[in-house]
């Protein structure tokens, strides 16, 4: 796994429809109807070049582009194709649309040796990607991932959701979830991540890394 590609991504010119998230270089096209997204998901699945692990998600009004399940996929040629399909996009006059999107991933803590990823890989139908975490085969729910438990924590396991979204709409998502009863438990990250609880402590991260807004010690 490298860095070099996605760091190559966000500085690249013409891709500004387009959001690196945990999963990779995703974009939003907004469209009109459900037949207008399976006609704009045929002719992007023409794209040259398209990677091997792209998933199109088409809906009544969008289709939503995922060149690679994972931001340490993302190679230098995934440019190149990423222009040619917001290309392809406004040639059929659908529109990107930053702001939708986002990626949710469950967060699963436990001491090393009592790590269990074997258990959500099959209770969830999940396929493996690496030896710490498992994501849906259909490319359209959560992505597990498996963290190390902080020895200092008394807690013997933990769970937390990660939220990951464009670096201009962080900000405002965060604004939202205080606005609506959420309540801040750690900003010393931002702006590169917040994290967040609901009113009985249930926690989430919401975060724009690695969308151009590194964390602090990057």
């Amino acid at each position: 796994m490298s860095e070099e590609g996605w760091r190559q991504f966000l500085a690249a010119e013409d891709v500004d429809d387009w959001v690196v998230l945990h999963g990779g270089p995703t974009a939003v096209f907004r469209v009109d109807s459900l037949q207008e997204a399976a006609l704009l998901a045929a002719a992007v699945a023409d794209v040259e070049g398209l990677p091997p692990r792209t998933v199109l998600s088409a809906a009544s009004d969008r289709l939503t582009v995922k060149l690679t399940r994972e931001m340490w996929g993302t190679e230098a040629d995934h440019v190149d194709v990423a222009r040619t399909i917001s290309a392809v996009a406004r040639q059929r006059g659908a529109t990107a649309d930053r702001g939708a999107v986002h990626e949710v991933q469950l967060a699963i803590a436990a001491r090393p040796e009592s790590i269990d990823l074997g258990f959500w890989r099959t209770v969830l139908g999940y396929a493996s990607l690496h030896d710490d975490n498992c994501l849906d085969p259909l490319g359209q729910g959560s992505t597990v991932w498996m963290q190390d438990l902080d020895p200092d924590k008394p807690l013997r396991h933990a769970m937390h959701v990660d939220v990951s979204l464009a670096r201009d709409e962080a900000e405002a998502r965060v604004a939202a979830a205080v606005a609506a009863g959420g309540r801040m438990v750690d900003d010393s990250n931002a702006p590169g991540a917040w994290i967040l609880s609901d009113a009985s402590g249930n926690k989430v991260c919401v975060a724009a890394w690695p969308d151009g807004a590194p964390l602090p010690d990057s």
